[in-house]
């Protein structure tokens, strides 16, 4: 056994900052809040149900994660966030229609409690929605605003109380923007911030004013915000880890199910059609073509880089791959997606697989949430920084070393998050020969 990672113990209360407090957020923390109260159970976390296998096999020793890596506790959890409109976490979750009255209301004088903070926001990055609850004042620029939510930052720790804190994006997919000048080093970004420059978004302002405070930062949406190289050269500098992006959650979460396994089986894939509907607020905003397309990027890289098409030609060198998003008002949170495949097999004979998921984003993403507010924690108390590619298990674009491509088949993604976290505890990682053969 080699010698564990060093890992500051969690003590003290950790607080989770969550840029967008809607139905994401809202979902996250009730339920959190019922969790520990004994009144529901957190399935779909990793973190609170998953076991890890430590050695061969026949050691039959498998923790359950929370009790192999030393993660902070459900009841250290402290929730606080921000928004561009006023509604506290009860009223939002009620906005949002995701839980029944039955579970927000048996926390409601908790979810009442947690009240965003004014939100950063500039409407030409997220056109469909129209925020009244802001900070912004034109006399001000944008390195101001960075400064406020700073200000936000070290109030909201105080405060409550804390001892770390970690963010999580679960605010809105802004439109699409590609890297420039501005984003290649520190002193260019925030120039950019000075000089009020079009290419720094909303999420871009929220990730720097959390980086420069020491608050490790994931980005749930698919847009840049700490995917550049001014933002991972300042977590190198502030020794903070950072990842992203974008929740996995319901179709690409089959596609990176499915794919691996038609790829094992050496079948071809000829076309995967792919669209979805889905009412929330979420699907309001990825209703202008420009948020979809930061969308339809993270969407359609998946296939290429489980398939590899460039070794398999064949198999794989002609897929038709489309996306679609469609917003359906009466649908509300739950989504549906259906994906017809036209696969091939033996001799080239034709084949079809037809799904139809019937989904809940915000009940699908919620765990995630939780997840990586845990594991960036432990991350920053283990001294990571900069990308962490061994989450990539949550993220429909996985964050990845510039030379390097993302790693998108989930259960590689699975081994390599465990492995990971048996490194850092100093147990002998599982490889695919296991260790029964080398004993």
């Amino acid at each position: 056994m080699r010698q564990p990672v060093k890992i500051k113990s969690p003590e003290g209360k950790l607080g989770v900052l969550l840029p967008g407090m809607g139905a994401v957020a809202t979902t996250f923390i009730a339920g959190c809040m019922l969790a520990r109260k004994g009144l529901g159970k957190p399935f779909g976390s990793l973190t609170q149900l998953g076991t890890i296998r430590l050695g061969k096999r026949t050691d039959k020793r498998t923790p359950y994660l929370r009790d192999f890596v030393p993660l902070a506790g459900l009841d250290q959890l402290v929730f606080g966030g921000w928004d561009i409109f006023p509604d506290d976490a009860y009223e939002s979750a009620a906005h949002a229609e995701v839980l029944e009255r039955r579970h927000i209301d048996a926390i409601k004088e908790e979810l009442d409690a947690v009240k965003p903070m004014k939100g950063v926001f500039y409407p030409e990055y997220v056109k469909k929605l129209h925020g009244t609850y802001t900070k912004n004042d034109p006399s001000k620029s944008k390195a101001d605003m960075v400064e406020a939510l700073r200000e936000d930052i070290r109030n909201f720790k105080r405060d409550n109380g804390c001892s770390r804190l970690v963010a999580v994006w679960c605010g809105s997919t802004e439109v699409y923007i590609e890297p420039s000048a501005v984003h290649q080093s520190i002193d260019a970004f925030e120039k950019g911030l000075k000089n009020n420059d079009p290419a720094i978004s909303n999420s871009q302002m929220y990730a720097w004013a959390c980086l420069k405070e020491g608050v490790p930062y994931a980005n749930g949406a698919p847009h840049l915000s700490v995917d550049c190289p001014a933002t991972w050269q300042l977590a190198k500098e502030m020794c903070m880890p950072v990842a992203g992006k974008d929740f996995k959650t319901g179709q690409t979460l089959m596609k990176t199910i499915l794919a691996p396994g038609l790829k094992a089986r050496m079948l071809g894939l000829s076309g995967w059609f792919s669209t979805n509907i889905l009412g929330n607020r979420d699907g309001e905003v990825l209703d202008d073509p420009e948020s979809f397309k930061s969308k339809e990027v993270s969407k359609l890289g998946v296939l290429q880089h489980i398939l590899q098409p460039d070794v398999y030609p064949d198999l794989y060198g002609s897929i038709y791959h489309k996306v679609r998003i469609e917003y359906y008002p009466p649908r509300g949170d739950a989504k549906e997606g259906w994906d017809n495949l036209d696969i091939f097999g033996w001799l080239g004979y034709p084949m079809q697989i037809k799904v139809n998921f019937l989904c809940r984003d915000s009940i699908l993403a919620a765990p995630i949430v939780l997840d990586l507010a845990l594991l960036m924690d432990l991350a920053q108390r283990a001294s990571f920084h900069g990308t962490q590619e061994w989450l990539s298990f949550y993220f429909k674009s996985p964050m990845h070393a510039p030379d390097l491509y993302p790693e998108h088949d989930l259960f590689i993604q699975s081994m390599k998050l465990k492995n990971t976290l048996r490194w850092m505890m100093g147990e002998e990682l599982i490889t695919h020969l296991g260790n029964e053969y080398y004993d």
